[in-house]
């Protein structure tokens, strides 16, 4: 019988798919993370976190998580939690959606919502709300996966081999959407081993530290779960050869755009990453391009695919 013990097991070995609708030279194609149990590719990063935690003794049994995320790495760890034993606290954003918030609490997380508008230093961020809690709840544990080497390797022992197997070392562009880094990092790093031309593109939302760099117009963007403010250590940029800045409005109108074309529903960071990815595909119909999609759009519904939100932030639909 095949039956697996937990849903753990489920995690990974998620499918590509040629978007060729959209790009009829048939070049581009999806790695669709969103058919991960949660629905996104950070729940390989949590089992990653937890599992390493647990080997060094950071995390004991009845213990607390505690993490600052947009709402994809909550589910993660919060699934993960469930199967181990563990409680589980998130700080979010406020400019996280609603369906998001609704999401983790279905989890049993205990949602902690903080302003946006602050900095990753500021005591009253969620980063900051994050380390307070962190530093007050007895047996409660961090991952920090701004920080934590476990995220890109995560991505170096699994994302990155089967991007290699699925296409038979044919792939020629690697493009992920840039947040903490680790997905571009640790696939990048695996796939430029085994093929060194493998070029690596990183989608960045216009306003993102990555394209606009540490002196540069930096600012707030609608795009959920993707680009910085800081240079998380996670993330490292001799694997990425060149960054793509991708606009809201693009973002948005391709994430639109896919479900409609393709059936692919996912959310602005997939827009965001799809948008790069054809770019690059346009320039070379010759080389094969694989661009992940991190998550589905169903955790956006009342956002990008609402239409009065769209005109409300001044977005064409």
């Amino acid at each position: 019988m095949s039956i697996h013990e937990s849903i753990i097991d489920t995690i990974g070995n998620t499918p590509l798919v040629r978007l060729s609708r959209l790009h009829p030279p048939g070049n581009l194609v999806a790695k669709l993370e969103y058919t991960n149990p949660g629905g996104s590719v950070k729940e390989r990063i949590a089992l990653a976190m937890i599992e390493a935690a647990e080997a060094s003794g950071e995390l004991r049994p009845g213990g607390t998580i505690i993490e600052p995320t947009s709402g994809n790495t909550g589910v993660g760890l919060a699934l993960v939690a469930a199967v181990r034993g563990y409680r589980v606290i998130c700080t979010v954003p406020d400019k996280v959606s609603q369906e998001k918030r609704d999401l983790l609490r279905a989890y049993g997380v205990e949602v902690v919502i903080a302003p946006t508008e602050y900095g990753p230093d500021h005591s009253d961020s969620y980063y900051g709300v994050a380390n307070k809690l962190a530093s007050e709840i007895e047996n409660s544990f961090q991952p920090n996966q701004y920080y934590n080497e476990a995220n890109p390797r995560s991505h170096y022992e699994s994302t990155g081999p089967e991007i290699w197997e699925q296409t038979e070392g044919e792939i020629g562009v690697w493009v992920a959407g840039v947040g903490t880094g680790g997905t571009i990092t640790g696939a990048g790093r695996f796939l430029k081993e085994r093929k060194p031309s493998v070029e690596v593109v990183g989608a960045d939302p216009k306003g993102s530290i990555y394209t606009q760099g540490p002196g540069g117009e930096i600012h707030q963007y609608e795009v959920e779960g993707v680009g910085e403010d800081f240079y998380p250590v996670t993330v490292d940029l001799d694997v990425i050869d060149r960054f793509i800045e991708v606009s809201d409005e693009e973002s948005f109108a391709m994430a639109r755009r896919l479900p409609r074309t393709e059936g692919v529903l996912t959310g602005g960071s997939g827009g965001l990453a799809v948008e790069a990815g054809l770019q690059v595909a346009r320039e070379e119909t010759g080389r094969l391009v694989v661009v992940i999609v991190p998550d589905s759009g169903r955790g956006y519904l009342s956002k990008l695919f609402n239409d009065e939100w769209m005109a409300s932030k001044g977005f064409t639909t």
